[in-house]
């Protein structure tokens, strides 16, 4: 998968898509190039620790400030967006799932596709659960953007009906993504939220102790799965 159609699978529209990877192939890479920053395109970076150094130089450089000034932060967020791509593809969880599926000699090839892309930038997955949940499951924050598509069932414990399941899936901003995914909270039958003992500061985190989410009866297997093998366990693995 390219960085255009990750940015895609990621919520970005395909017009936005399309210039940041033009601006990371095209004026970037030919800016670094002229200061002697880089030999090869911008876009060839394998390695996020080397990127990430190259980029807080490219934003030194006068005339990427000059025309990220003009362009209202576009070339800054490029930058910004790569490095999370980048991130997103050299995870060891997320490769070696691809690799599960891609090894898999039951599958289609349009069915591996899917499932690769509900991984790795969460593809059509995403743009499900955006579409039932409109905004934040939990505090209903509307910026798809800053939205992370969270499977309730972790991905690595359902099989490939469920990693495609929009209701194995909670549309969250990231803090409360993070210790969903990590067992410091989870949800009752009627929505009620259970928050572990071991998670502190509740308030800084933005999670009040009576939030709620709606859930259907097509959620409540998935939500099940998550009380008993998520809650309070993933976290101490």
């Amino acid at each position: 998968m390219n960085f255009e159609e990750w940015l895609k699978n990621t919520g970005k529209k395909d017009k936005t898509a399309s210039n940041y990877a033009r601006a990371i192939t095209g004026s970037i890479s030919e800016w670094a190039s002229k200061a002697r920053l880089i030999t090869n395109n911008l876009s060839e970076a394998g390695n996020l620790s080397e990127f990430l150094s190259l980029a807080d130089k490219i934003k030194q450089l006068d005339i990427f400030q000059e025309r990220n000034l003009v362009g209202k932060g576009m070339y800054s967020a490029a930058l910004n967006h790569f490095a999370d791509y980048l991130s997103d593809l050299s995870s060891e969880d997320i490769l070696e799932d691809i690799e599960t599926v891609i090894s898999d000699a039951s599958l289609e090839k349009t069915e591996k596709s899917a499932l690769i892309n509900a991984r790795v930038g969460q593809g059509k997955f995403r743009a499900q659960l955006i579409d039932y949940w409109k905004g934040c499951a939990l505090t209903g924050f509307s910026d798809t953007r800053l939205l992370v598509a969270s499977h309730i069932k972790p991905w690595k414990k359902s099989d490939n009906r469920e990693r495609l399941d929009s209701f194995n899936g909670l549309l969250l901003i990231p803090n409360l993504d993070k210790v969903f995914d990590l067992g410091f909270i989870t949800f009752e039958e009627t929505g009620g939220i259970k928050i572990s003992g071991m998670l502190e500061n509740t308030e800084l985190l933005g999670i009040p102790k009576d939030m709620r989410v709606k859930l259907t009866d097509a959620h409540q297997e998935y939500m099940n799965f998550h009380r008993e093998h998520v809650f309070d366990k993933c976290y101490m693995s």
